[in-house]
């Protein structure tokens, strides 16, 4: 099949879930400004981290004012994890201190690893009109924080996608679902990234291996997981329980979700805004080297 075209399917034998995961919370994000005076709901915060664990911070932004972003994001560092923008709408432009330059556009999945340190921008191209999008921070493993910069720019039309019988269309960002593989894969921390798309009254159900913590997130509707409603703007944490091999989720209403999962790096976290490495020690030298200026070497 091809990895980008759209087709009506049954679920492949072994994707059915037998044992679904429990809702254990359903959180609210925080409304919070960043960059230059961007609006954001950021969902998943800090406190978080070590619950959700690979992923640090998740940001939810979406305005029609352009008040709300047009100031974006100019240059600021990063180190020690990766950042993965998936725009819905609108048009921004990213340019780093690696040489890399691209415009995610509607639909649109920009990846970048930090790695030993970048600095880049993210700027929006378009003075009107609707801007949505959200912001994924994944850690990466102790051993591969000072990798070689990298970075991808991935076009909606190839995004990997797929539509089940039962109405649910699904976009594979990262990991694999019902046999179609995902635009980026990483072995450290195994990431599942999808957004789907379900009818009222639709189902869909995604297996994940049992060590992986996952969560939902609502843009659109309400999903329902194991009888428990999760409206828009929520985040929906599963549960870790022994036996369970995926999730289930309903829509209630038309409704528009992403589901993210990993495999946690059970490592120690020190973070100092943009910089997040293992030790106090660690953290310091990352200062120090962007101070210095060998972010840009």
């Amino acid at each position: 099949m091809d990895a980008v075209t759209q087709v009506a399917q049954q679920i492949p034998q072994g994707e059915r879930v037998i044992r679904p995961r429990g809702v254990e919370r359903v959180i609210g994000g925080q409304f919070v400004m960043d960059g230059a005076g961007v609006r954001i709901n950021r969902v998943l915060t800090n406190t978080l981290q070590r619950r959700l664990d690979p992923f640090l911070m998740l940001d939810a932004f979406g305005s029609d004012k352009p008040g709300d972003y047009i100031a974006g994001f100019p240059e600021h560092p990063h180190r020690g994890f990766e950042t993965v923008t998936y725009m819905l709408h609108g048009s921004m432009r990213h340019r780093d201190s690696a040489g890399n330059e691209g415009l995610i556009t509607d639909g649109g999945v920009q990846w970048m690893t930090a790695g030993r340190g970048v600095i880049h921008s993210e700027m929006p191209e378009q003075t009107e009109g609707l801007m949505e999008g959200f912001q994924l921070w994944l850690n990466l493993p102790g051993k591969d924080k000072l990798c070689a910069p990298w970075y991808r720019d991935i076009p909606n039309a190839e995004l990997p996608r797929f539509t089940l019988y039962s109405g649910a269309a699904v976009q594979v960002i990262a990991g694999s679902s019902h046999g179609v593989e995902g635009a980026v894969q990483r072995d450290g921390t195994a990431p599942i990234y999808l957004d789907i798309a379900l009818p009222a009254g639709a189902s869909f159900e995604q297996t994940l291996p049992a060590g992986h913590n996952a969560f939902i997130y609502v843009f659109r509707g309400e999903a329902v997981v194991g009888g428990k409603g999760v409206p828009a703007t929520r985040m929906a944490i599963f549960d870790n329980a022994e036996g369970a091999d995926g999730v289930v989720i309903k829509a209630s209403a038309p409704t528009r979700l992403l589901l993210i999962a990993g495999r946690p790096l059970k490592e120690p976290i020190a973070q100092y805004g943009p910089f997040v490495m293992n030790t106090q020690a660690e953290l310091q030298q990352a200062v120090d080297d962007f101070r210095a200026g060998r972010f840009t070497n």
